[in-house]
C-alpha cells in the first residue's frame, strides 16, 4: 500500500512538472517553448531553398503562443504593424472625398429637352435592333464570332474612355474607336457595342446620361460607324491602298461623330437664334482637340488593321459578311 502511494505521488509530481506550467520546475512548459529555427546552410541559397529555410513573408508571418497564464487562449502577434496600410486607406479616402473638376464626355444628362431626347431614341432603336438581329444570324454561322464581338466591344469601351478637356467649349473630346470596329465586325454590330459601352459609361462613369443615350448612340455608334465604313469602301473603290483606306475610316469616323454631336446640340439648343450659327459655333469649338484626335485615330485604325492582316487575316471577312443596312 505504501509503495502504491509513493508511485501515485511521484506520478502526480511528474505530471505537474510536465503540464503545470513551471509550478514545480522553473523551466517553461514544453508547449510554450518556440519551435527551433532551421540554421541557414552555408553558401549561396537558391530561390527554392530560400523559401524552404525562410518560409512566408514578413507581413504574413505570425507567431502563436499558448500560455497557461492567459487561460490557454491563443494570441496572434503580427511581426509587422498594420499602420502603413491604415494610413494608406485613410489617405485614399481623403483624396476621393475632396472635390475635383469633372471631365465628362458625351452629351450629359439633362442637356437635351425631352422631345429631342425621345426623337434620338426613336432614331437609334432601329439601328440597334438591326445589329442584334445581325449578331444572332452570324453567331449561328460561326461559333467564334461572339467572342470577337466582345473583344471589339471592350476595345471601343476603353478607347472611348479617354477624356481630353476642350478649353474653348467647356466639355471633353475623346477618340471613339467605332471606325476600327466597323472594319472588323461591320457597322451594324458596331452600333450594338457602342450602345453597350455608352450605357456602361453613363451608369458607372458619369459620362453621358440615360436621357441622352439615344443621341449619343446616334452620334458615336450610327454616324461614326457608317461614316467610317463608307469612307473605307469608297477609298477601296477609288483603288487606294487598304492602309490608306483604313486611315480614312478612322479619321472620318471620328470627325463624323463630333459633327453629329454638334448637329444634335445645335438642333435642340439654338432656340430663337440661327441654327447654322449655333452649329458652326459648336463645331468650331471642338476643332482644337478633335482635329488632332481624328488624325491620331486614323493612324490607330490603320495600325490595328495591319496587325490583324498579318496575324489573323480571316477575321477581316467578318465585316464583309454583313452588318450594312
Amino acid at each position: 500500500m505504501k509503495t502504491f502511494l509513493n508511485l501515485k505521488i511521484m506520478s502526480r509530481k511528474r505530471a505537474l512538472e510536465i503540464w503545470g506550467g513551471g509550478l514545480i520546475s522553473n523551466q517553461p512548459p514544453p508547449h510554450c517553448t518556440p519551435a527551433p529555427v532551421a540554421e541557414r546552410p552555408p553558401g549561396k541559397l537558391s530561390e527554392r531553398r530560400r523559401r524552404e529555410f525562410f518560409p512566408g513573408s514578413a507581413t504574413k508571418r505570425r507567431r502563436v503562443e499558448k500560455c497557461p497564464g492567459r487561460g490557454g487562449s491563443v494570441i496572434f502577434k503580427d511581426l509587422r504593424t498594420g499602420m502603413p496600410l491604415i494610413l494608406l486607406i485613410v489617405m485614399v479616402a481623403i483624396l476621393t472625398a475632396l472635390p475635383s473638376p469633372a471631365f465628362a464626355m458625351h452629351i450629359s444628362e439633362g442637356i437635351l429637352p425631352v422631345p429631342w431626347a425621345l426623337l434620338w431614341y426613336a432614331v437609334a432603336i432601329p439601328f440597334v435592333a438591326w445589329g442584334l438581329r445581325d449578331l444572332r444570324r452570324r453567331s449561328e454561322e460561326s461559333l467564334w464570332f461572339k467572342p470577337l464581338v466582345g473583344l471589339v466591344g471592350a476595345a471601343v469601351f476603353l478607347i472611348s474612355c479617354m477624356p481630353i478637356p476642350v478649353p474653348t467649349a467647356g466639355t471633353c473630346s475623346h477618340p471613339a474607336g467605332t471606325g476600327l470596329a466597323a472594319l472588323l465586325i461591320g457597322p451594324g454590330l458596331t452600333v450594338v457595342v457602342a450602345s453597350i459601352a455608352l450605357t456602361l459609361q453613363a451608369l458607372f462613369l458619369a459620362h453621358g446620361g440615360l436621357t441622352t443615350l439615344g443621341a449619343n448612340i446616334v452620334s458615336m455608334g450610327v454616324a461614326g460607324a457608317y461614316a467610317g465604313y463608307g469612307a473605307y469602301l469608297l477609298a477601296r473603290r477609288l483603288k487606294l491602298p487598304w492602309i490608306a483606306a483604313a486611315f480614312l475610316a478612322g479619321l472620318v469616323s471620328d470627325w463624323a461623330t463630333y459633327a453629329m454631336t454638334s448637329f444634335e446640340l445645335a438642333a435642340a439648343l439654338h432656340g430663337d437664334g440661327s441654327f447654322s450659327a449655333m452649329f458652326t459655333l459648336i463645331l468650331v469649338a471642338f476643332v482644337p482637340t478633335q482635329l488632332p484626335l481624328g488624325i491620331l485615330e486614323g493612324f490607330i485604325c490603320a495600325g490595328a488593321l495591319k496587325f490583324v492582316r498579318s496575324r489573323k487575316p480571316e477575321l477581316l471577312g467578318a465585316a464583309a459578311a454583313g452588318g450594312v443596312l
